[in-house]
């Protein structure tokens, strides 16, 4: 895009606009605040404790995801192909700017009680998230991102056991507390492989009918 611009403020300028970044990151502050009031309340209700966050340290990692994933569609391949400067660059650059925007609010709006499920259960789950809606949007359509880990979200918090550890650490790690080292490496492992997938391959375009 630098090469039809004049300059590279004008260039970022329709960057932002056209992966409509203002939007991706008010969603982010929103899904935060709700998150922090959500995880408030649930805490002040009679009989309950910070396990009662679960529902928080997974819905909200998901929303952040959903909203970054609808950040990295692309409207205009060929426009895109004419920038002098290598995409998997300003992919990784814009993906890795919205995660660590997601991961600090998030952390933020569920402190406390890392052995259970608050900062780091949040943090490993928006890592996770936001690495299987990458993969996602490289293979399906960024606008169609969201759907694969809302499913396996949805399945996993009907399947997973109550007890924390052992197998389910690894196939149900967005359900598991917080330290828990096979739900790390699984979540790692979903960041890192999702945004270098859509580093490389950027979001797959949307079908045209005709």
């Amino acid at each position: 895009m630098s090469a039809l611009l004049p300059g590279r403020g004008a260039g970022l300028s329709l960057y932002v606009r056209s992966r409509a970044l203002p939007g991706a990151v008010a969603a982010l502050l929103g899904a935060a605040a709700t998150a922090a009031w959500s995880a408030s309340w649930l805490q002040s209700q009679p009989g309950l404790d910070h396990a009662a966050r679960v529902p928080v340290v997974v819905l909200a990692p998901l929303l952040a995801a959903s909203a970054i994933g609808t950040s990295l569609y692309a409207a205009s391949e060929e426009l895109d192909r004419t920038a002098t400067r290598p995409w998997p660059r300003r992919r990784t650059a814009h993906l890795l700017a919205l995660t660590a925007l997601a991961v600090a609010v998030l952390a933020l709006a569920v402190p406390g009680r890392p052995e259970l499920f608050g900062g780091q259960a949040i943090v490993r789950n928006t890592l996770g998230s936001v690495g299987v809606t990458a993969a996602a949007a490289a293979l399906i359509g960024a606008r169609q991102s969201w759907l694969p880990m809302t499913a396996y979200i949805g399945s996993v918090y009907i399947a997973a056991p109550a007890a924390p550890g052992g197998a389910a650490a690894l196939w149900a790690w967005p359900m598991q507390q917080g330290p828990q080292p096979g739900a790390w490496a699984m979540a790692a492992g979903a960041f890192a492989g999702g945004a270098a997938l859509y580093a490389w391959r950027g979001a797959r375009p949307p079908v045209r009918n005709g």
